[in-house]
């Protein structure tokens, strides 16, 4: 089996043990040597400064490629590139483009009067910088919103049309649900990258009311093993053999790239990886 390329989602602390678990997680996965890293906004953009101060101390104490994600929510054009500028200035040259969830208890995505109304239009807007690798976002199953997995092909067209270089998936559960995204995308005339987007199960309980949540298909047979697994004490063990077998299976079908979604736990993505041949390199030194 070939030995993929490695990346990885953080999201910034929020408070002091969360700052603790976020660069514990660095700490412990960064020696993987990952391609890049990526550091999320929370819903209606209420972690923006926690999100630029945690890509600015990765990006500088531990010598890592980060992708910082920004959002059209909640700001104006202005405010959205200067936050890109800073970015920038600061020697970090990847930016993952999103439209953003809205903020908790609203009924949907409403723009700012003076932001950007799409993902596509701020992918356009970095595009005319020349300073960022884009990388977006794309849905392997239907999106909430979409009428169909077709839209969700479309959609993804048009940030790619609008500059986007890369795109990464949300989590899904099996690797048909990726190939069959693949294809239309490739019969769509998509030419760019598309990283499956990789989510190592923590918690049956909380991944399943997540994939409710952003309309991602959930096999029946997943209930029961689970199920079973939690009788016998086994959820860690089904987890990082179901995530190994979906990986494994990916590489197998041409992948190189796969990025892992930690949620800032990094002991299942470490033995996900260590099962799939990546050693670590030397142990970093921690953040002074």
């Amino acid at each position: 089996m070939t030995t993929p390329n490695i990346s990885f989602e953080f999201f910034p602390p929020q408070s002091l043990d969360a700052s603790f678990r976020l660069w514990e997680t660095v700490r412990e996965l960064a020696p993987l040597d990952p391609s890049f890293v990526s550091v999320t906004y929370g819903a209606g953009g209420t972690t923006r400064e926690l999100t630029h101060d945690a890509v600015q101390t990765i990006h500088k104490h531990y010598d890592l490629n980060v992708a910082a994600h920004l959002t059209c929510v909640d700001a104006t054009r202005d405010e959205t590139l200067s936050i890109a500028k800073e970015y920038a200035k600061a020697g970090v040259t990847e930016i993952v483009a999103l439209r953003g969830d809205p903020p908790k208890g609203s009924t949907g995505f409403v723009p700012h009067a003076d932001g950007f109304s799409s993902s596509v239009e701020l992918i356009e807007a970095l595009a005319d910088t020349g300073d960022f690798h884009i990388r977006v976002g794309a849905y392997p199953d239907p999106h909430p919103e979409s009428a169909d997995l077709d839209a969700n092909v479309a959609w993804l067209k048009r940030k790619v049309d609008a500059g986007a270089n890369s795109a990464i998936t949300q989590f899904f559960f099996e690797d048909d649900t990726y190939f069959r995204f693949r294809d239309k995308c490739e019969k769509a005339g998509i030419d760019i990258p598309i990283i499956p987007g990789i989510l190592p199960i923590e918690n049956w309980t909380g991944v399943r009311k997540f994939a409710e949540r952003c309309g991602a298909h959930i096999p029946s047979w997943l209930d029961d093993a689970f199920a079973k697994a939690a009788r016998d004490g086994r959820e860690d063990l089904l987890s990082t053999a179901l995530c190994t077998e979906l990986c494994s299976d990916l590489i197998d079908g041409g992948v190189q790239d796969l990025h892992f979604y930690t949620l800032n736990k990094p002991a299942l993505t470490r033995e996900v990886a260590r099962a799939l041949g990546l050693t670590p390199s030397v142990k970093l030194q921690d953040v002074a």
